[in-house]
């Protein structure tokens, strides 16, 4: 089996997106997307232990997406637009779950939520100079991930009640005020970016 898998990643591959939709990596992509009201409805609800179930099975989605894109030679432009859609709208859909759940403040939704609607703003605007998304830098990666982080730990959090937990309660909530703050610096940096761009067409 690890020959196969050698074999398919040893072969070359179109290192260009190409137009194309209907792909296995879509379709995984397209669920995973699909998979979002579920966790936010679980997460609002408190039932988290199903909530975590299937949120584990989207965190392994997105890296089985990836790998087969480029097993089966299926990079395309959409699956580049899908996979940083699928991670912000788990992100703002499951701090409002939260927010509804009362395990965290109110303002972390609402400082989110106005990033993400800025950096919506720039994507419209670049698609007016043909211009697709801005590919994802290092610092929103790492703010992804610590967010993401930081909302399972909430998540998990609130399974239990004893001081042990309430400790990474607390850790977790400055995880995500920390990865609040790295989401702002490349949303800063896409805004850079994305503004350079617009003056070299000018």
């Amino acid at each position: 089996m690890t020959n196969i898998i050698k074999e398919k990643f040893s072969k070359a591959y179109s290192p260009e997106a190409r137009d194309v939709f209907l792909t296995v990596p879509n379709l995984i992509s397209l669920l995973r997307i699909a998979s979002i009201p579920f966790i936010s409805y679980l997460v609002s609800r408190h039932q988290m232990v199903e909530a975590l179930i299937v949120l584990a099975i989207s965190a392994v989605s997105d890296g089985v997406d990836g790998i087969l894109a480029r097993m089966l030679n299926q990079v395309s432009k959409i699956g580049q637009i899908l996979d940083p859609i699928a991670d912000r709208l788990l992100i703002f859909c499951s701090i409002v779950a939260l927010g509804v759940a009362g395990i965290i403040p109110w303002w972390m939704l609402f400082i989110v939520g106005l990033r993400d609607l800025l950096m919506a703003i720039e994507v419209l605007v670049l698609a007016q100079y043909d211009y697709g998304p801005l590919p994802v830098n290092f610092v929103g990666k790492s703010a992804t991930a610590m967010l993401m982080m930081s909302i399972t730990a909430l998540i998990f959090c609130d399974i239990w009640t004893n001081p042990m937990v309430d400790l990474l309660h607390l850790a977790a909530l400055a995880a995500g005020i920390w990865g609040i703050g790295l989401y702002w610096v490349a949303g800063y940096i896409y805004l850079r970016q994305g503004f350079a761009l617009i003056r070299e067409v000018r």
